[in-house]
């Protein structure tokens, strides 16, 4: 078998695999919605508790889809992960789930670029950020600053990069280098909250 012949089998199992990938999800979205899951935390929680040993895997993989699809505010559900899983394991859920759902998103940006981002995203959010591809390297620094700092709306930013000239390596690295922080600081704030809330009532 030539090098040709592998890279086209590759192609079709790829291929393959992002169609039966996007199936689940499609499935897996239509009884979440049915079953109000994204409705609440507390439905969430209740959801993930049925799980039982299951619940790791499901949350990981929730996380991976509610980067690509933002459907729910990602804060609900790194929150709920810090709450059922504790601080270590909630951080250990959420940083897998998020940094894999990051890099797939830079990935169909690169692919399918501005016309999607529109599709998904409110014009005003698009509006306040599309001078960032106009700042060439800058974007990077300003790119790694909001992933970094937890005040700017990352999956969108994620989307941004993926029709920006940031090289893959470049881009992964900000992401697995930097997210920690943002979901570390994250989930200490929930630990400290959920203390203070246990404390008054």
């Amino acid at each position: 078998m030539n090098k040709e012949e592998n890279k086209n089998n590759l192609k079709i199992i790829m291929n393959i695999s992002t169609i039966i990938g996007t199936i689940f999800v499609c499935i897996f979205f239509y009884y979440a919605i049915k079953a109000d899951l994204f409705s609440s935390e507390e439905n969430l929680k209740t959801f993930l508790n049925s799980c039982g040993v299951f619940a790791p895997i499901f949350f990981v993989f929730l996380q991976i889809v509610q980067v690509i699809i933002p459907l729910i505010p990602g804060g609900i559900s790194t929150g709920v992960g810090v709450i059922i899983f504790g601080p270590l394991w909630g951080f250990i859920y959420n940083y897998v789930g998020i940094v894999i759902g990051s890099i797939i998103v830079f990935f169909i940006a690169r692919k399918y670029g501005m016309p999607l981002i529109k599709k998904m995203f409110k014009k005003e959010l698009i509006d306040k950020y599309i001078g960032w591809l106009n700042k060439g390297k800058k974007f990077e620094k300003l790119f790694a600053a909001a992933i970094f700092l937890p005040v700017a709306p990352d999956d969108f930013l994620c989307y941004l990069a993926g029709v920006t000239d940031i090289s893959t390596k470049k881009y992964i690295a900000i992401i697995v280098l930097l997210k920690p922080f943002t979901i570390a600081l994250y989930s200490l704030f929930l630990v400290e909250i959920s203390k203070i809330i246990a404390i008054l009532f």
